[in-house]
């Protein structure tokens, strides 16, 4: 295939571009390195464009007729959720203008039939408990919501033209395939957690009376490796089919929020007692992905477990900080 990775430099993005390209497929980035960073696909052509913005639609057409894309995996979009509720006219125009200039690019070439787009299990909004994909959507922040309208956008526009297309809804991410690909997201918990021990901090954990076995939240944490993995898996499946199908992806077993305190602590070698903060507004116990529909129709299921995912972490972590200097 010839895919054209949207957001490609980022975290998730890259371990997908590469895992594309280890495979054979010829890979184009489409990112405009606001967060991610060349760095991660410094081997890659690189199409550096910022999706949101009209003029975008002709450079990404002409683009994907010059490099004769026949695929995109769409990854570019805003992700922090405390700031999509303080500039959410800002989140839509990033995250729904991004998808909406895609389409647009596609339909003026109408030769790459095939689209994965990264969604979120922020759709489902405070929904608890084992969630599928019939779950009535309800996200209860801009970010969430803007995520879900992407998804409406690919369902009507594949309803209109044969565009064969997937939105894949992502529970908790981590991990790391090698040390350059590493996350330095502010707001995922296993890089704040791993900030919090290096530096002396009590690492801290919101709420500790939830109906949940040690009274924190409960979540679905998968490898980002099984993620990237899952990509490819539903961009083959694409192929011979037409419409939109949504599918979530995670492990479909919970880990405790104290859970991922201690397995840090213990593949660090660094104690600290956990400090228990107030519960966060619309945290809900426990989430969980409800993950049979991947699995029937592609066949796809995790591979790594809990240890897997904090031990590259962790080692990511150590090869970057020698790669750069003390912590």
């Amino acid at each position: 295939m010839r895919v054209m990775v949207t957001g490609g430099a980022g975290y998730i993005g890259a371990h997908t571009s590469h895992l594309l390209a280890g495979r054979g497929d010829f890979v184009l980035i489409a990112d405009d390195l606001s967060t991610g960073s060349r760095a991660r696909v410094a081997d890659f052509p690189l199409l550096e464009v910022d999706l949101a913005e009209p003029a975008s639609v002709a450079v990404v057409a002409d683009a994907i007729r010059t490099h004769r894309i026949d695929s995109v995996i769409h990854f570019a979009a805003r992700k922090q959720v405390a700031e999509s509720v303080e500039r959410p006219a800002w989140y839509y125009q990033q995250n729904v203008g991004s998808i909406s200039n895609l389409i647009l690019a596609l339909e003026v070439e109408k030769t790459c039939p095939r689209l994965v787009f990264s969604s979120t299990a922020a759709v489902y909004g405070q929904a608890g408990g084992v969630i599928d994909e019939n779950r009535q959507p309800a996200p209860v922040n801009p970010y969430g919501a803007s995520k879900l309208a992407g998804e409406q956008l690919i369902d009507a526009t594949a309803a209109a033209w044969p565009l064969s297309a997937a939105s894949l809804r992502y529970f908790n991410v981590g991990g790391s395939s090698r040390a350059e690909l590493a996350d330095t997201g502010a707001s995922n918990l296993i890089p704040i957690i791993m900030d919090q021990l290096i530096s002396g901090q009590r690492p801290g954990i919101f709420g500790s009376d939830y109906d949940t076995p040690d009274g924190s939240c409960v979540r679905d944490y998968v490898h980002v490796a099984d993620v990237a993995e899952a990509h490819l898996v539903v961009l083959d499946w694409l192929v011979g089919h037409t419409g939109h199908d949504v599918m979530n992806v995670g492990t479909g077993t919970g880990t405790s929020v104290l859970e991922m305190v201690r397995a840090l602590m213990d593949i660090s070698g660094i104690r600290a007692e956990p400090q228990t903060l107030p519960r966060r507004p619309g945290d809900a116990a426990e989430v969980v992905a409800a993950v049979g529909r991947i699995a029937t129709e592609t066949g796809w299921q995790a591979r790594f477990a809990l240890d897997d995912i904090v031990a590259s972490a962790w080692d990511a972590r150590l090869h970057a900080s020698v790669a750069s200097g003390p912590v």
